[in-house]
Formats: structure tokens, C-alpha cells, sequence
């Protein structure tokens, strides 16, 4: 039953469409009617750049929200004992899902990187850590937003088990891996885009066609 609620819960706090919100409550505008009509940062960020880091830092805080939560429901506020760890788990993965899947609108949402980001960082810090600098480094080198956060999804499961960042539960990494294919297959126009070669590059002016 715990488990139940902890899923239930996270979803719920992960469908929070923030991007979409800010945008509205700020300019009045629905911001999935402006660039590739997602509403997370990237695309809130060609509307206000300052709503954009704002919809990244909620979108990454509700993730984190939903595992401590998880957490507290389980009995402990920071021992990831393996148990423990599979309902942060589970947590972590419902939180992207209801970003992605919000019932509010449509269950078109976002493509959940940064409620990755926010989740996962509690229950694998090392390997998020890891997977930010090669999101880092990737947009450095090539300018390409999607591709860094393509990289940085797919690996971090690797990066989890090479790291022994997954505390000893063979199920914490089965759900990192589900949660890594599902942000993956999410950007599934982009990396069409990126094999066709017309995927925008990073800048102050970047494409509509962008994440």
C-alpha cells in the first residue's frame, strides 16, 4: 500500500505543469503555443529566459519533492537502504512520468529531464553528478541541447552500475533504466532531427523546431 500511495503521490506532484503555469500567470500566454509547444525550460526559456531557469529549477525541485516524501513515508529521511532506495525509486520514475503524462493537460507534457535531474539526485548523486558534466561538455562541444541531455539520460544507468551508486537494490537500477528509456524515447523528434542533420544548435536564437 505504501508503494501505491508513493507512486500515486509523485505523479500527481510531477504533473504539476510549472512551465506552463509561469507562463500564463506572467504574460498571460500559453507557451504550447509558442516554439515546439512543449512546456519545460527549454522552451519556456525562448518566452522569458527568466521564467525558463525558473520552470528548471521547480520542475527539478518537484522530482526531489516526490522522492523525499517517499523517504519520509518509508520511515527514513536519508538512509537509502535497499528497500527504501526501490520506493525513492519508484518515486523518482512516477514523479518524470507525470511531467510527461499530466493529466491537466491532456497528458501532453514535458520530456523530463530536469525532474530527472530533481529526483535522482537523491537517490544516485554521484551519477548525477557524472551525467551533468557530460551534458555539460556535450553542449560545449557541439551546441546541441538535446544531444546533451540524450547522452547524459542514456548513460546515467551505466554510469549508476559502474559507480555502485544504486544502494545494492538490482530493482533501483531496473527503474533508472525505465526511466532512462522513457526521457530518451521522449525526444524521439530530435534525434530524427539530429540524424537528419537540421536539429538546431544552442543559442540566443534558436529554431522553433528546438526541445
Amino acid at each position: 500500500m505504501t508503494s501505491f500511495i508513493i507512486a500515486a503521490l509523485s505523479y500527481l506532484l510531477g504533473s504539476i505543469p510549472f512551465g506552463f503555469l509561469l507562463v500564463r500567470i506572467v504574460r498571460g500566454e500559453d507557451v504550447r503555443q509558442t516554439g515546439s509547444g512543449n512546456i519545460g525550460a527549454t522552451n519556456v526559456l525562448r518566452t522569458s529566459p527568466a521564467l525558463g531557469i525558473v520552470t528548471l529549477l521547480l520542475d527539478a525541485l518537484k522530482g526531489s519533492a516526490a522522492v523525499l516524501i517517499a523517504l519520509v513515508l518509508s520511515g527514513h529521511e536519508m538512509a537509502l537502504s535497499p528497500v527504501v532506495a526501490v520506493r525513492a525509486s519508484t518515486a523518482a520514475l512516477f514523479a518524470i512520468l507525470g511531467h510527461m503524462f499530466p493529466p491537466w493537460l491532456k497528458f501532453r507534457g514535458g520530456k523530463g529531464v530536469a525532474t530527472a535531474l530533481g529526483s535522482f539526485a537523491i537517490v544516485a548523486p554521484k551519477s548525477i553528478l557524472v551525467a551533468v558534466g557530460v551534458f555539460v561538455v556535450v553542449v560545449a562541444l557541439f551546441r546541441y541541447v538535446s544531444l546533451g541531455s540524450i547522452l547524459a539520460v542514456g548513460l546515467f544507468p551505466v554510469l549508476a552500475w559502474l559507480l555502485r551508486d544504486y544502494s545494492g537494490a538490482p530493482q533501483v537500477r531496473v527503474l533508472m533504466a525505465a526511466a532512462s528509456v522513457i526521457v530518451v524515447a521522449k525526444h524521439h523528434q530530435n534525434i530524427r532531427r539530429l540524424l537528419a542533420g537540421t536539429e538546431p544548435r544552442f543559442g540566443f536564437r534558436m529554431s522553433n523546431a528546438a526541445q
